[in-house]
């Protein structure tokens, strides 16, 4: 069961309803900055997580300013569209509300409802942070799933070059993989992956058994093609990009 740091008690608590219903999430954001974008793509790992256990999701952006320029930086990171916050009362059964937020804004979260507080991301370079972060939207998700979310991020040219560079590699995997005859998700590694995400979505723990599943010499390829599409329902990462090109 997936469990969240609450920020408000300082205690875990589980992400999905006791009873079954529909769980909103909702993301704070102040404006567009680098620690804005990571609070979008926290919320979506969120509403990923609980949708592959099945919870039911709707999500909503709360955010004072520069609302539509968030909502275009989210479509450009894979992050699922937010619904329109004025249909909150349609009769869906809403069953409990999750709050993601900047640290610094955690205390202005009024409503009730676990808070998860994503700490800042700093921007070490000498070009505008903005259009350098989302020159490569996938290689900057990539380089904030490698942070956890209450862990600060500092994000500069080379860090997103290494993600980027990265993710090509894992693409051109997946590709090879999918050649060959495909085999289920070995036990071992779904256990893992689901452990990772459950525990406060620790994606750093989640992309070293990614890294396993490449290097374990006793799988076949068509495991690892599974496992790594597996893990992409959460990940988002468009890890089966390649599939088809030549070899």
């Amino acid at each position: 069961m997936l469990r969240i740091l609450d920020v408000r008690t300082g205690e875990p608590v589980a992400a999905a309803p006791a009873r079954r219903g529909l769980t909103r999430i909702e993301a704070h954001a102040s404006g567009l900055d680098p620690t804005a974008l990571r609070v979008l793509v926290t919320t979506d790992l969120l509403v990923r997580a609980l949708e592959l256990g099945g919870t039911p999701v709707w999500t909503i952006l709360t955010a004072p300013r520069d609302q539509p320029e968030l909502c275009t930086a989210a479509t450009q990171l894979a992050i699922r569209p937010f619904e329109d916050g004025r249909d909150l009362a349609s009769g869906l059964g809403e069953a409990q509300v999750i709050h993601v937020a900047a640290d610094r804004h955690t205390p202005a979260v009024r409503a009730e409802g676990p808070v998860a507080a994503v700490a800042p991301v700093t921007w070490d370079g000498p070009e505008p942070p903005l259009p350098a972060l989302l020159a490569d939207p996938a290689a900057l998700r990539l380089a904030l799933l490698s942070v956890r979310r209450h862990e600060p991020a500092r994000l500069d040219r080379a860090a997103l070059d290494r993600a980027a560079r990265q993710l090509a590699h894992w693409r051109r995997a997946v590709a090879g993989w999918a050649r060959q005859p495909s085999r289920p998700v070995p036990d071992r590694v779904r256990t893992r992956l689901r452990t990772a995400w459950d525990d406060d979505l620790d994606l750093p723990a989640a992309l070293e058994v990614l890294r396993d599943v490449e290097r374990a010499p006793d799988l076949p390829d068509g495991a690892r093609f599974e496992s790594y599409a597996f893990a992409d329902r959460l990940l988002a990462l468009d890890l089966a990009r390649e599939l088809g090109s030549p070899a």
